[in-house]
């Protein structure tokens, strides 16, 4: 695979994708939810702009949700050695050249839009992140002009003949880093670029701030966006206090139930500032005792931990003893070098794309081994391939363990503290039971 046929149907990439989901979509995360889907229509041109809070995993997360050889765009200074250019082509990525890289390259950009057109005529899409850079905030931040600058300039290859989409999608992650979470991808409905072919023949500049706006606007509908800088904070832990019992949840995704709190909040600051000025100093005040205490929004929800359910939580997890014991010495070298390696990250986007690139990486050592190993110590063979399966199942079971492990002991450290009639978690329980009911209210 190179440059000059990079739109082609490559076999290795395909195989080599669907190892890559798998282990994104059903080990990694819990569960990956797609919404939308069925607004693409890949028989015209289309670029896909998802916002860019989680790194890399925010290309993974289009990735594992379409079925198409994607290619995407990136900067070109990552291509200047050859060696790695071909592993980038091979992976599907193309150069675009900025101001930095020097006016003289610029030129250059012709050709990567020439490829652009293939690859979209072709019936495969491309993906650039509009944002240009990511930040672990629940914000949509300004779009850069180059992806409106891209398309225009991709549809005048063509002479403004073809029509080009520019589809918004909507990254969620119930938690950036942690193992075993929810991500919920929305893909909106898709811009028609050709709305704008007059304005740009008329103002380029003029035309791509239209449709730049127009694409802020357009994602902003399918991401959780809280545009108060003032009381991010707050806000931000108001949907983890509320939406607790459903930060899991399949049935009732949480970025839609985020997306209705923050419009229900935005509502109170404007009708009510007092009201709204108590709400966010309430959540900060939960967050504090609840992290004084080690006491998770889980836990306080439950009215009751009664004795008799954790006493039989403690002897369920007695008895998977064993299970979790196997689960985790198969697996801990992966988990725990990914997560060591992960957490030395500068950069707090990136512990969760460190930990799944280095956890993906070490399946490619760990799973021929394993795999060699159970064929020559277990008979037959069939059985021996069913053991090999059942590794990476052993592990969740053994993190899922360790979840009701961490539940059983906190309801044992509740118990303790409503019998010691300890003041400060009186004062949270009473705080997030009152904050439960005026949200509710809204």
């Amino acid at each position: 695979m190179a440059k000059h046929n990079i739109e082609k149907y490559d076999l290795f990439y395909q195989l080599l994708k669907k190892y890559v989901d798998l282990w994104h979509n059903y080990i990694f995360y819990r569960k990956v939810l797609a919404y939308g889907r069925e607004h693409l229509d890949f028989s015209v041109p289309t670029i896909f702009a998802p916002n860019h809070q989680n790194a890399l995993m925010d290309a993974m997360a289009v990735i594992g949700t379409l079925d198409r050889q994607l290619i995407f765009l990136a900067r070109a200074d990552i291509f200047r050695k050859k060696i790695v250019a071909r592993i980038l082509y091979k992976l599907k990525m193309l150069p675009v050249y900025r101001f930095r890289d020097g006016f003289e390259n610029l030129k250059q950009n012709d050709d990567t839009f020439r490829d652009t057109l293939r690859v979209m005529e072709n019936r495969n899409g491309v993906v650039i992140l509009p944002e240009g850079n990511h930040a672990t905030f629940r914000k949509l931040r300004q779009l850069k002009k180059g992806i409106c600058r891209i398309a225009f300039q991709t549809a005048e290859a063509s002479g403004f003949s073809k029509e080009i989409n520019i589809v918004p999608v909507g990254l969620d992650y119930s938690h950036y880093w942690r193992f075993r979470q929810v991500l919920t991808v929305v893909y909106g409905h898709p811009i028609h670029v050709s709305e704008y072919y007059d304005s740009y023949r008329e103002n380029p500049n003029r035309a791509i701030v239209e449709l730049r706006d127009r694409l802020s606007s357009e994602m902003k509908k399918v991401m959780v966006h809280i545009d108060d800088e003032q009381d991010y904070d707050a806000i931000n832990e108001l949907r983890s206090i509320v939406n607790e019992k459903y930060s899991d949840s399949i049935r009732y995704p949480r970025l839609f139930r985020d997306k209705r709190l923050v419009s229900k909040v935005n509502d109170l600051r404007a009708e009510d500032p007092d009201a709204y000025r108590k709400l966010c100093d309430d959540s900060l005040e939960v967050r504090d005792m609840a992290t004084t205490l080690k006491v998770t929004y889980r836990q306080l929800r439950k009215k009751k931990h009664p004795v008799v359910w954790l006493i039989l939580s403690g002897l369920l997890l007695l008895a998977t003893l064993p299970v979790f014991i196997l689960g985790a010495s198969l697996n801990i070298l992966m988990f725990q070098v990914a997560y060591l390696q992960a957490l030395k990250s500068k950069d707090p986007a990136f512990i969760s794309t460190a930990r799944y690139g280095f956890f993906l990486g070490l399946s490619f050592i760990f799973g021929p081994l394993y795999l060699v190993l159970a064929l020559i110590f277990i008979k037959p063979w069939w059985l021996a391939i069913i053991a090999f399966i059942m590794v990476p199942v052993l592990g969740i079971m053994a993190w899922n363990w360790f979840l009701l492990y961490l539940r059983t002991v906190g309801g044992f450290r509740i118990r303790r503290l409503i019998s010691a009639g300890n003041p400060v978690f009186t004062r949270l329980r009473d705080t997030y039971s009152s904050l439960i009911n005026r949200v509710a209210a809204l």
